[in-house]
């Protein structure tokens, strides 16, 4: 028998016999919102309690709990009357269940249509939200799904559309548009991602390194730009649609950042949003060493003495809270003072220029220093009218460094071993490599002799072409590195997919560098026909920061030893300078090989095949050791 009756607030009590135990605070708390404003609209169905005058709720324990809520804020009367339905005690967990089981939840196309009739009746998205309990952001978005277009809305409704692609379409108001993708991606190829990029081709997305360098989408739009917001992707979701007007923002920031450049004197500054192509090109200047004054070397020391001390407080944890902060102020001033012992020379200044551009990170880079063709300094000579050279006579030929194909295998086949190694250390470099390979591939015609990877991991044993690769350092790392590998890979290539497919982002990214890695080649055979690959294999180490010192140390035996003794002369000149290296010319063989180790031991020096392009911005901190050991 069932009778309706009037049951105060703190008499009712949630019913041990509800099948349903638990429910989100997120759901109560709209629910209370939709009481607040609608009132009850289903009745609680109860039960007597243990205890004289309780009642069990045994249908609508959400219901209860979003009264409960409300009174405990204060916004309802504990004693609230409540109309409810009686039930005997025996048929409580069968109307529970029955309740719970038998009843269809509203499908969301039907929740969407239903915000978006009480926005066009005139309700604010603020209204909504506190109607319903829940967020602006969230009704804002329920809106943007109702809009998408009919044709695409009905393929959600009939289940033929998911959410998520349902959601990428919301990035564009554009109904026609909206259908257009839809039409022209294939069935398999349907992806959130692929229709927001559809939609916003002409577009450039928040995380685009232009859009961070000038500060974010917020400067963009001071700026002048308009900006198309992602609802579903966070706070910083979101598409510069202007990108004219992103790139001159763009240069007119670096152009800024490069008025400091040209305040120096350089023949010439140039800034571009992205690195030259011809960089690797041109030649190059480097700084010299200068001498600090007097004041400046005190200053200097003054500085170390006082970063020690407040570094140790630090450390010990007696520091006050300022002191991080004096740290920083500390090591600023530091180091201003010790770029300020090496400069450029003023012939270098007015024959060189500077290049001011975005790195591959969207991070300011300046290279100074670089020389084009048309400014390299031409030999001076004088001529009389017949023609006669009346010019000086000439001293005896330079010594000049040459190296045997043979060595130079040897030498870029360690090279190749060491920047395996850090390729396969660094997967972030392995990945924008094996990208850019594929790319080259893919997009363009013929140029695949560009990558410095052989993507088809097709790949050289490095250690052929050494002569001692038993000594070799970086080759018995990789050795190491594939030995550690082999034991995680399945021994039979048949499970090998299904492995893969086990494996996390994290792993596949290393993974993925270890494969790479195998078909970095930087090796210079005798018939070379892929010196371009060469040149970008360079590159790559120049990305992945390698320092060859880590990795291979000239000695005598490594290297002077297969050089004959005028390459010898010549190493020992580039190294200790010409004066040093006169007596080499009458030296035995084997006294010019241990005279040419001393001579370079510990400075750092490499041979010019081994080196990759950040090792020749090194050459003045080799001269500054030689100098010191003088």
């Amino acid at each position: 028998m069932t009778e309706t009756k009037m049951i105060p607030l703190n008499k009712l009590d949630a019913d041990p016999k509800n099948v349903r135990k638990t429910y989100r605070a997120e759901s109560v708390a709209e629910l209370a919102a939709s009481i607040l404003a609608n009132g009850l609209l289903q009745n609680l169905v109860v039960r007597p309690g243990d205890k004289k005058g309780r009642f069990f709720v045994t249908a609508g324990g959400r219901r209860l709990a979003a009264f409960q809520h409300l009174a405990e804020k204060g916004q309802l009367e504990k004693g609230l009357l409540i109309e409810c339905k009686q039930h005997e005690a025996e048929a409580a967990t069968e109307i529970s269940l029955t309740e719970n089981v038998m009843r269809e939840a509203m499908h969301r196309a039907d929740e969407f249509e239903a915000f978006l009739a009480l926005a066009e009746a005139g309700k604010t998205p603020k209204q909504i939200a506190d109607r319903f309990g829940t967020t602006e952001l969230i009704v804002n978005r329920r809106l943007a799904l109702a809009r998408v277009a009919p044709s695409l809305f009905a393929l959600y409704r009939h289940d033929e559309m998911s959410f998520e692609q349902l959601a990428a379409f919301t990035i564009s108001d554009d109904h026609a548009r909206q259908v257009e993708v839809w039409e022209n991606l294939p069935s398999y190829n349907r992806q959130p991602h692929y229709i927001k990029n559809m939609l916003t081709r002409e577009e450039v997305p928040a995380s685009d390194k232009r859009v961070d360098f000038i500060g974010g989408l917020d400067a963009y739009e001071a700026g002048g730009g308009t900006v198309r917001r992602d609802l579903f992707d966070g706070d910083k979701g979101g598409y510069a649609t202007d990108s004219g007007l992103l790139d001159r923002l763009v240069m007119t920031k670096l152009e800024e950042l490069a008025a400091p450049i040209r305040a120096e004197g350089w023949k010439w500054v140039e800034v571009h949003t992205e690195r030259p192509d011809d960089i690797f090109r041109l030649g190059r200047v480097y700084p010299e060493r200068q001498e600090l004054s007097e004041a400046d070397q005190a200053r200097l020391d003054q500085l170390s003495e006082d970063y020690d001390s407040l570094a140790e407080l630090i450390e010990a944890g007696a520091a006050d809270e300022d002191a991080e902060s004096k740290l920083e102020k500390i090591e600023a001033e530091m180091d201003t003072l010790q770029n300020a012992q090496e400069a450029f020379t003023a012939e270098d200044i007015a024959k060189a220029g500077a290049y001011v551009y975005l790195d591959w990170y969207g991070k300011l880079e300046v290279a100074r220093g670089m020389v084009r063709d048309a400014d390299e300094a031409e030999p001076e000579q004088t001529e009389d009218a017949q023609g006669e050279d009346n010019s000086e006579e000439k001293g005896p030929a330079p010594v000049v460094l040459k190296h045997s194909a043979t060595l130079v295998e040897d030498l870029t086949a360690q090279k190749t071993a060491a920047l395996r190694v850090e390729l396969a250390n660094n997967p972030d470099i392995a990945l924008a490599a094996v990208v850019h390979a594929l790319l080259l591939d893919c997009a363009y015609s013929y140029a695949g002799e560009l990558s410095g990877l052989q993507i088809k991991l097709t790949y050289e044993r490095h250690e052929g072409p050494m002569k001692k690769p038993e000594d070799c350092k970086p080759a018995l790392a990789f050795a190491d590195m594939q030995e550690n590998w082999g034991h995680h890979i399945p021994g039979n290539p048949a499970d090998l997919w299904e492995w893969c497919l086990d494996k996390t982002r994290d792993e596949l990214l290393s993974l993925l560098a270890y494969a790479a890695a195998h078909s970095l080649n930087a090796m210079e055979p005798k018939f070379n026909a892929r010196q371009k690959g060469v040149t970008h294999a360079g590159e790559v180490g120049k990305a992945l920061n390698v320092d060859m010192g880590n990795w291979y140390e000239t000695t005598g035996d490594n290297y002077f030893s297969h050089l004959n003794r005028t390459s010898i002369q010549a190493a020992v000149a580039e190294v200790r300078g010409a004066d040093f290296a006169d007596g080499v010319a009458a030296m035995k063989k084997a006294e010019a090989v241990e005279y040419a180790h001393k001579a370079v031991k510990g400075s750092g020096w490499l041979p010019e095949p081994i080196r990759i392009p950040q090792d020749e911005a090194d050459t003045a901190e080799v001269h500054e050791f030689l100098q010191a050991a003088e």
